[in-house]
């Protein structure tokens, strides 16, 4: 197959040849489905149906902190902020931060949440759902390319040389099942995004050699830069998105100028002049497009470690044991094993989970680890597939060999913990662009076992069921990806050993009130992880409401001296030793929280609680109000301070605090309530009543609301209302003793006036 040679002196004649690999799956892929549109539709429809259940699925996983508790999607909070947080709403330059600087798919995000009018998820998913169809579709232009070599038309149109080729590596990247993490899991989109801006630099770059720009260098100049302004995009939707810079350069090295990589190591071992044999060396518009690409990659990632701030993120242990490895060895064993694993999603997608950290994958820790096996075939693939793609004397075998391993390996570059740490052990999220190379590696693999078989049916069966199969995976995942139990349940049978997938069922139990068996799974995550900080947490939170203090402060005091900077715990504990009468301690533990989280209402809450025990009012008071400071809407603190100022008799300045309060959170109906007692006691009856009244109407069924305003219209004089709301009282709390002593004073009274009347 010709392919124009940039820098040539002229252009041939357009005499285009279909490729050999389509000739190859002509009995495979029907000529009826071959036509561009018809092609796009057929795999838009598949893309979409396969991942259409998750449309209405709810927000799970990592989506609760990216999206629900993200105030960067909320308006209140400036669109510049988005500039200098990371994905997860946290500063850059905080040492806490995970460095992951998205700020595009945030400002997706903030998008579907102003349109959606709040956090609804079908909104988010729907939009998941057509990216990943967008991007399939563009997966069939992108093939075209890359089975069929870039040739134009005098018109400066694009010639499909491939349709088939293309057709079947695209309907196999649509349906393959490892994709569902990013289209049913709504911080997915990051991927998603990345991905279809990654596509159209490539596609922008390939723009660069239509023949329209023959008569000089503007145009193809424009292109490629516009291919490095769409990298850099992509990169802002998240950071594999930089590497579609070396793809280019790799297409334009071996596709555009013809670089034969074998000839030219054979002409430097037989010691000729290998600048003067090198054609691409002496080709200037090849050098100035290699100038602008290393120039522009550079500058992006420059600025991007600029932006960092504070250097690489800090990760743990557990989320990535084998880089903590002292032995060099050990580290790279695990490394390859890893890659291994990558491949082996790409190849047999049915075992797949949410999570693979925490003992998930045991390290290997020497080379007897029947594990070994695994790193072996992997390099022996990769070996056979480089050997073939460097030595074949097929310049067509060589370009879609050699391209397919670019997609493959390429965008998986910076998750592979060659350049730097990562966070993670496995992650299907970061295989949605690289598996771009297995289907095209999948597609010309059939494409040779056609041509070498002449029973064409068997080899079309494998492949339709390969796509069905891949099909109902998606399907299936899709549907476990709706809510969060079916989720973490469904890596129970993939990760038994992994401590998150037992914390993360356990904490789901807990919020659905089944504190018995969240008690079971996170006693199962401690005993796989003894380390497990948060599982400890959550597990000494459980056991201190059930009452069993002893243990819960056993594992807190674990859960702090395995971290001393947990916060959440050190307050947790706090609150056990105040239980348990231990008030030094328990304030010394507060105090320890407070150091570590400067801004935290809650714990400075829970000391207020302290002081007031310990009858320290004026130390109370000023927990409470800094507990308000930080947070304005902390409706708790508000109370206290109010009650505490209403019982020591300090009525005015209870008002003030009061109304101070229902100017921040108007519509809390206990604070009314609060607010409405101390009204009463300062005989503003009318204002009084109204609020208890607005609260009794926000929340009718308390007791103490409707005990309260008896007690006001027994003071006020109007007994006919008052032994209505102390009946409505009785019957919602029929052992109230107050309220029945004060029913009682008033059948008295009412008996009385009776008497006198008769």
């Amino acid at each position: 197959i010709s392919q124009h040679n940039a820098g040539a002196g002229g252009w041939q004649p357009a005499v285009f040849k279909m490729a050999e690999l389509d000739a190859d799956l002509d009995h495979v892929i029907p000529s009826s489905i071959l036509p561009p549109f018809w092609a796009k539709l057929v795999v838009g429809f598949v893309s979409l149906v396969c991942f259409a259940r998750s449309y209405d699925g709810d927000f799970v996983f990592d989506d609760s902190e990216a999206i629900v508790n993200n105030k960067d999607l909320q308006s209140d909070t400036p669109l510049g902020d988005l500039w200098h947080h990371d994905f997860w709403g946290s500063r850059l330059s905080s040492n806490t931060s995970h460095k992951s600087y998205r700020p595009l798919t945030v400002l997706t995000f903030r998008i579907n949440y102003y349109l959606s009018g709040g956090f609804y998820p079908v909104g988010f998913h729907v939009v998941n759902i057509f990216l990943h169809g967008g991007i399939s579709i563009l997966m069939l232009d992108v093939f075209s390319v890359l089975f069929g070599g870039l040739q134009f038309t005098s018109k400066g149109r694009r010639v499909h040389l491939a349709p088939r080729a293309s057709l079947l590596a695209a309907l196999m990247f649509a349906v393959h099942p490892v994709h569902t993490e990013c289209v049913a899991g709504v911080v997915g989109r990051a991927d998603l995004l990345c991905a279809l801006f990654f596509l159209l630099s490539f596609l922008g770059y390939c723009q660069a050699f239509k023949e329209s720009n023959k008569e000089g260098t503007h145009s193809s100049t424009f292109w490629v830069l516009l291919s490095i302004f769409l990298g850099a995009v992509a990169m802002l939707c998240k950071e594999q998105g930089i590497t579609v810079l070396g793809l280019n350069a790799v297409f334009d090295i071996l596709v555009i100028a013809k670089f034969n990589i074998l000839e030219t190591v054979q002409k430097v071992l037989r010691k000729e002049k290998p600048l003067e044999n090198i054609g691409v060396l002496r080709n200037g518009s090849f050098l100035f497009r290699m100038t602008l690409l290393t120039f522009g990659g550079t500058s992006i990632l420059y600025i991007r470690w600029k932006i960092m701030g504070t250097g690489p993120p800090a990760f743990t242990e557990v989320d990535n044991p084998a880089s903590f490895a002292d032995s060099m060895l050990v580290r790279a064993i695990n490394y390859n094993y890893y890659y291994s694993l990558n491949a082996w999603l790409l190849l047999c997608p049915w075992w797949l989970c949410f999570d693979w950290s925490m003992g998930c994958i045991p390290l290997i820790k020497s080379v007897g680890d029947w594990r070994v096996i695994a790193l072996a075939a992997l390099w022996l693939c990769l070996i056979g597939l480089i050997f073939q793609a460097l030595c074949s004397e097929d310049g067509c075998k060589r370009r879609i060999l050699t391209l397919g391993l670019g997609f493959l390996v390429i965008p998986f570059l910076p998750a592979s913990n060659l350049f730097f740490r990562v966070g993670f052990v496995v992650a299907e999220r970061v295989l949605y662009l690289p598996s771009a190379g297995y289907c095209i590696l999948l597609t010309f693999g059939f494409g040779a076992l056609s041509r070498h078989t002449k029973k064409k049916k068997p080899v079309a069966a494998v492949i339709l069921g390969i796509l069905l199969i891949n099909a109902l995976r998606c399907v299936i995942r899709s549907g476990e990806w709706r809510s969060e139990d079916r989720l973490f349940r469904s890596a129970l049978s993939v990760c038994p050993l992994n401590a998150k997938v037992h914390y993360n069922i356990g904490k789901n139990l807990a919020d659905q009130g089944n504190q018995t068996a969240a008690i079971r799974y996170y006693r199962e995550a401690v005993r796989l992880n003894p380390k497990y900080v948060h599982a400890m947490n959550n597990l000494g939170n459980i056991l201190k409401e059930r009452n069993e203090l002893q243990e819960a402060e056993e594992l807190l005091s674990l859960a702090v001296q395995i971290q001393p900077d947990f916060a959440a715990a050190w307050m947790n504990l706090g609150i056990v030793q105040n239980s348990l009468k231990r008030f030094e301690a328990a304030e010394q533990s507060y105090r320890t929280a407070i150091k570590h989280r400067r801004k935290y209402p809650d714990c400075y809450y829970n000391l207020g609680r302290l002081y007031a025990d310990l009858n320290r009012p004026v130390d109370a008071l000023n927990a409470w109000r800094n507990a308000t400071v930080l947070k304005p809407e902390h409706s708790l603190a508000w109370n206290n301070m109010i009650i505490l100022l209403d019982n020591t008799g300090n009525l005015a300045q209870a008002e003030a605090v009061g109304r101070e309060a229902l100017e921040l959170i108007p519509n809390d109906h206990s604070l009314m309530f609060s607010l409405a007692n101390v009204l009463g006691k300062s005989q503003k009856y009318k204002e009084s009543e109204a609020l208890f009244l607005k609260a009794i109407k926000a929340n009718p069924n308390v007791a103490s609301y409707h005990g309260n305003l008896a007690v006001l219209y027994h003071r006020w004089g109007h007994l006919d209302s008052a032994k209505k709301h102390y009946e409505i009282s009785l019957q919602l709390d029929p052992v109230a003793a107050g309220t029945k002593e004060n029913y009682s004073l008033l059948r008295r009274k009412l008996e009385q006036m009776q008497k006198k009347n008769v």
